[in-house]
């Protein structure tokens, strides 16, 4: 899916953009964005061949709903849109986006709402979080056979090989210490 590319660095501050373009990574994951600096940051990222994974829900400037996901889908057209939301990711569906749905794993009541929601969502990818909790991203993995992405709280290199060995098929973290070899 990522092809093969165990960690894919996320962009919370714009003076990382470098550092995460130099990296041999396909995707880059954009959070905390300005939608006025959108356009000109993708169009720069796809330039540099790399993928754009969009955090919709972080986006300053626009809500989060299915017209915001209409809006990114036709003119900024990242390569996927992220989102915990069910009608954003149906929009980035129907726009042939790839779709991340992200899961906040709080609880035992959370993890079963969540297998609801894949199963009505069908996304391309989920994202757990926190990604630093091995055995709960290898038994999401095990019920749903959606692939997996890991993130949130992840530090090291220990915690990106674990991840990946309870099933994930990458990481995102905005630990630039971490984003190479």
């Amino acid at each position: 899916m990522f092809n093969n590319t165990e960690i894919l660095p996320a962009i919370r501050d714009l003076k990382d953009i470098d550092k995460a373009l130099a990296t041999d990574s396909n995707y880059i994951v954009l959070l905390n964005t300005h939608v006025g600096q959108l356009k000109s940051l993708v169009k720069m990222i796809k330039s540099n061949n790399k993928k754009v994974l969009l955090h919709a829900d972080l986006v300053q400037g626009l809500k989060n709903d299915e017209y915001a996901a209409q809006y990114l889908a036709q003119d900024i057209r990242p390569d996927g849109l992220i989102s915990t939301r069910k009608n954003v990711l149906m929009t980035a569906k129907k726009s042939n986006l790839m779709t991340v749905q992200r899961l906040f794993l709080l609880d035992s009541l959370a993890l079963q709402s969540s297998y609801h929601m894949l199963e009505t969502i069908q996304p391309d990818c989920v994202e757990i979080l926190p990604g630093v909790i091995p055995h709960i991203i290898e038994e999401v993995y095990l019920k749903t056979k959606i692939p997996i992405i890991a993130g949130g709280l992840i530090r090291t290199r220990e915690e990106v090989e674990a991840a990946i060995k309870a099933g994930a098929v990458a990481v995102t973290t905005s630990n630039r210490k971490i984003w190479t070899n």
